[in-house]
């Protein structure tokens, strides 16, 4: 592209519309986005490829974009040594996995900012993730590294390359093996998740600790299923841990990242959007599982922080809100003592204090030097209530909101809406609030109105005037389950045909038959990646082949399609048994073993949409905790419930009289039919309850 006008004195990124790439239009390194005139570039002037991948909210991501691409002299090290590439993860998540896998297999770990060098050719030889501008004990700095990296390259070009190829070659056939099996073992994954259980602060292992929401659910799941007190501890305990601690945002509700510190209570305060609706979910699951109503309390505060500062004008979804204000992590969010005694008074901000951990001398320490620095996280110590607070944090949140916010990325990204749409709808049905179904009908529609290409199929990203960027697997599997939650909480059949006829076309596009999995990027779309993938593990989300699992169980439930079912079988045969070990990279995947091995259950409500009658019976129905059960409506011909071509086992239960009545099939048996909210519960009761799974 052409930089002139107004981009003049900019780099490349300046036409970009990505949040995270326009926040480096103005960097001195000369950075290309993503794309062939970058590598084209690096092949004619025979240079490395620096490759740097974040995103918006990443407070590592500008700690370093501040010491090393806004520095002149590292700038001119990396223009006359690289050509240099910039990518937003969440743009390109294909180009993120791909890489952070060679970083991964390099260095044992991985994280943002992630740093790439390679040849033009696309293959790296480099991985590391926040590098300092100075060299010392976090290792070499940019300003030592980058001379050295032109000398290997000018100087030991042979080995290089060499060493490049065969990096390449051991992940692209390690992408190609295909795994037979049964999948890992729900029973000896809980087994080694005990074993790194914190009984004393919740989570597992120690800092840092990661929310991880869907992992939460398997718990729940697996504690409903098998009575298995070990699960119900740990997803009790780590749900109590994060809603008291400097995770959660006490003031404005909301979860931050994840927990720098093994007792929750010091966090990295991005806030993005899956965490929220995989959390909800969490929370939700563990309010209905283990009758804890506080949970319940929690859910409903993170759709409240949700609907008011990441809701688009659209009723979409944005991606996230920054770490950092005013060029500080936190501050946004960070108090002085003498603040808060100021603003409740003496008596009230002193109780306040010492409810919330409040020091004169602070509760967050400098990074550097270890000292406290005055500034204090909000958690609760103790068994402090925190509803004796209520009017306090009115008041301190009216305060905090006189600050400069964080910044938004205020990307809609399909996936990652589809998960709130989930947890929205999954809320609705569990709390009774109408306000949040209609709030995951806005999201939907939104997406299926403006996601999508002329071809039908979804895309990925929209922002402003950008190019749209076609949906990858994530974006189908959390797009459908979001539409499968919302059928449920709603019988709307549009939204259980949308959910078919998007997996219809994922299968289409996106199942390879030889490994039984799906790939990251639809047929002939491998482009600009050096090999077309697979993400079968668990990260911050679940993978899309476990989330996909899930959703082609429960729509072959649903519709009486065993072909679904037994994709989803297949799916699962696809994962290697040794992953029981490590359930935090297969939970979601477990999760679906689990709902494979238990006995079908359909809840048919047939009748007249909106009759009370209609709504005592499904109100009666929703008390109960019934993961594996699938839930239909099944109205009259031309209603809004009508499952014409859809689901012909549930139609047939169709009443045009209007009465209402709820049809049970479970542990392949048809129970009589019921008409009163009574004999709802007494069919319920139970259903399934703390059954051992079939192996």
């Amino acid at each position: 592209m052409v930089i002139d006008g107004e981009h003049a004195k900019r780099n490349r990124l300046a036409g970009e519309t990505s949040p995270y790439l326009l926040e480096h239009a103005d960097n001195p390194v000369q950075w290309y986005p993503w794309g062939d005139e970058a590598f084209a570039r690096a092949a004619a002037e025979d240079r490395p490829v620096f490759l740097s991948i974040g995103y918006s909210a990443c407070h590592w991501c500008h700690v370093m974009a501040r010491e090393s691409f806004e520095d002149g002299e590292i700038a001119e090290l990396m223009n006359r040594a690289f050509i240099n590439i910039k990518v937003d993860r969440e743009e390109r998540p294909d180009v993120d996995r791909l890489y952070m896998e060679f970083c991964q297999a390099l260095t044992g770990s991985g994280g943002w900012p992630l740093n790439i060098v390679m040849t033009p050719d696309r293959r790296p030889f480099f991985a590391a993730t926040y590098i300092p501008r100075e060299s010392g004990p976090r290792g070499m700095g940019m300003r030592d590294l980058v001379p050295r990296l032109e000398e290997i390259w000018h100087g030991d070009r042979e080995r290089v390359v060499d060493s490049a190829g065969r990096i390449v070659e051991t992940l692209r056939a390690h992408a190609d093996v295909p795994v037979r099996g049964a999948g890992p073992d729900p029973g000896a994954a809980v087994d080694a998740l005990y074993r790194s259980f914190d009984a004393e602060r919740g989570g597992f292992g120690g800092a840092p600790k990661f929310p991880m929401g869907h992992l939460l659910v398997f718990l729940s799941r697996y504690h409903h299923a098998t009575g298995d007190e070990r699960a119900r501890e740990m997803a009790v305990k780590t749900l109590e841990s994060m809603g008291r601690g400097g995770i959660r945002d006490h003031l404005g509700f909301g979860f931050h990242r994840y927990s720098t510190d093994g007792s929750w209570r010091l966090p990295h305060f991005e806030k993005m959007l899956y965490d929220q609706a995989l959390l909800a979910m969490a929370y939700l699951e563990g309010h209905r599982a283990f009758g804890v109503d506080s949970f319940a309390g929690t859910a409903r505060e993170i759709f409240t922080y949700v609907l008011r500062d990441l809701a688009a004008p659209s009723g979409a979804f944005y991606a996230a809100e920054d770490a950092d204000s005013e060029g500080e992590e936190g501050r946004f969010y960070l108090w002085r003592r003498g603040e808060i005694v100021s603003l409740l008074g003496p008596d009230v901000g002193e109780r306040f204090c010492s409810a919330y951990g409040v020091r004169d001398e602070g509760n967050v320490r400098d990074e550097a030097t270890r000292r406290l620095t005055g500034n204090n996280v909000l958690f609760l110590e103790g068994a402090e209530d925190s509803s004796r607070f209520r009017e306090a944090r009115r008041i301190l949140l009216e305060a905090r909101g006189k600050r400069i916010r964080p910044r938004q990325d205020d990307k809609i990204l399909t996936d990652w809406n589809g998960l709130m749409i989930a947890a929205l709808a999954k809320g609705a049905a569990v709390l009774g609030d109408a306000s949040l179904v209609a709030a995951a009908s806005r999201a939907a529609s939104h997406i299926l109105e403006t996601h999508r290409a002329e071809d039908g199929s979804l895309l990925h990203c929209l922002r402003g005037e950008q190019a749209p960027l076609p949906a990858m697997a994530d974006d189908y599997a959390f797009f459908t389950w979001g539409l499968i939650e919302l059928y449920e909480a709603t019988f709307s059949s549009s939204y259980l045909r949308a959910a078919m006829e998007l997996t219809e076309a994922f299968i289409a596009s996106f199942w390879d038959d030889t490994s039984s999995s799906f790939y990251s990027t639809r047929a002939g779309e491998t482009g600009d990646l050096l090999f077309r993938r697979r993400e079968l593990l668990d990260g911050a989300v679940p993978s899309a082949n476990s989330a996909a699992m899930m959703n082609l169980l429960r729509l072959g439930r649903m519709t009486g399609r065993t072909d679904l079912e037994d994709k989803a079988r297949r799916v699962a045969g696809a994962l290697p048994g040794e992953l029981s070990e490590h359930l935090a990279a297969c939970a979601w995947a477990l999760a679906g073993i689990l709902a494979a091995r238990e006995a079908p259950c359909e809840i048919v409500l047939a009748g007249k949409p909106g009759s009370a009658s209609m709504e005592r019976l499904l109100n009666a129905a929703r008390k109960f905790y019934l993961p594996h059960a699938v839930i239909l409506g099944a109205g009259p011909r031309g209603s809004d419930w009508d499952l014409a071509g859809l689901a012909p086992g549930a139609e047939k239960y169709r009443d045009d009289a209007g009465d209402a009545a709820v049809h049970v099939c479970a542990g392949f048996s048809c129970k009589s039919p019921v008409s009163t909210p009574e004999e709802v519960s007494d069919l319920l009761k139970g259903l399934g309850k703390n059954k051992t799974p079939e192996s």
